[in-house]
């Protein structure tokens, strides 16, 4: 009843009309969901090697951002909006356990490889689990679990995380949430000059997110707002996390 798949593009050689074709191809199956993401040279991987031999190439940033455009005409027209800078979706339809993560709520890594944010005793933590299968399964039957770190978050690492994830979503970040659960704010002279700048704008009762240029460098965006995060001038507020459920 419900359909969802991935795709990556600007990938080597695809030009925006061989995107959109291929977008358009996929449309046509009638999803309800689409994550589409932009391919990224991460390093330390077999494509970051290949990349540097110059037996790899990616667009360039004018490319890219071209690609980026061209996804979000493409979507818009069929119905399937962003929500997130690279999840798309029918009104209804939005992918509920992802969101968890983007508006920083609580969630258990359970699987190989897998990173959770559990508030326990009044504290977040951050948790990871063995990446390797055969590994894990031997960690789960001697300890019960597969968890090979646990770590207590600061308010600052939160709020750092809060509005990494925040900023992704067409809802944006709330500024009274990250201070109500961090006790930290963005300094509000930082998100006058991002506005007029035109790249974060104000909607809602007090949410902030990138506009459709901002989205275009929001790894930019996000740094910029990050560094200027202070700890807010009231008292900070109760740590423990508000279900995602009831944001």
């Amino acid at each position: 009843p419900r359909m969802s798949f991935d795709l990556i593009y600007a990938r080597s050689g695809q030009t925006a009309e061989d995107w959109r074709a291929e977008l358009g191809e996929a449309l046509s199956l009638g999803p309800d969901h689409l994550s589409l993401y932009q391919l990224t040279i991460e390093p330390g991987t077999a494509f970051a090697g290949l990349h540097a031999a110059g037996k790899l190439t990616v667009p360039d940033a004018k490319s890219a951002a071209e690609l980026f455009e061209c996804t979000q005409e493409t979507c818009n027209g069929a119905g399937l909006p962003a929500y997130e800078i690279s999840n798309h979706a029918r009104a209804g339809r939005e992918c509920r356990h992802n969101l968890t993560y983007w508006r920083y709520g609580e969630y258990a890594g359970i699987g190989p490889g897998a990173h959770g944010r559990l508030v326990m005793d009044g504290k977040r933590y951050a948790t990871q689990t063995e990446r390797h299968p055969e590994s894990w399964a031997v960690r789960v039957g001697e300890t019960g679990h597969g968890q090979t770190e646990r770590a207590a978050l600061s308010l600052d690492e939160q709020a750092d995380e809060m509005v990494l994830m925040g900023l992704r979503l067409s809802e944006g970040l709330s500024a009274a949430r990250l201070e109500a659960t961090t006790g930290y704010a963005i300094e509000e002279r930082e998100i006058d000059a991002t506005v007029c700048a035109g790249l974060i704008e104000r909607i809602g009762s007090g949410n902030i997110r990138p506009t459709a240029e901002g989205m275009l460098v929001l790894n930019t965006v996000v740094l910029q707002l990050a560094s200027h995060l202070r700890p807010a001038k009231r008292t900070a507020a109760n740590t423990v996390m508000q279900d995602a459920a009831s944001y």
